[in-house]
């Protein structure tokens, strides 16, 4: 199971954790994931993506439908 937005393309970065006394240790900083039912208006089903907290949002500001044709998402 990948750990990227189905909507918006947001996936795993890495970067380091720096410590007091500037020790450098690596560390993945991972995406807030959720496996959300969204109504399509335009199938008139409900679609299950696996979207980031900051996609949903907006989903919920201009629409499912809106949303996948701004970013070039296909839906079924």
């Amino acid at each position: 199971m990948s750990r990227v937005c189905e909507l918006s393309g947001k996936g795993v970065q890495t970067g380091h954790r720096v410590s007091h006394s500037n020790i450098k240790t690596k560390h993945r900083f991972l995406p807030n994931l959720h496996k959300k039912r969204c109504w399509s208006v335009n199938l008139g089903c409900y679609i299950t993506v696996k979207v980031s907290a900051a996609a949903l949002r907006t989903v919920d500001k201009i629409g499912l439908d809106a949303y996948a044709k701004k970013v070039g998402f296909k839906l079924l």
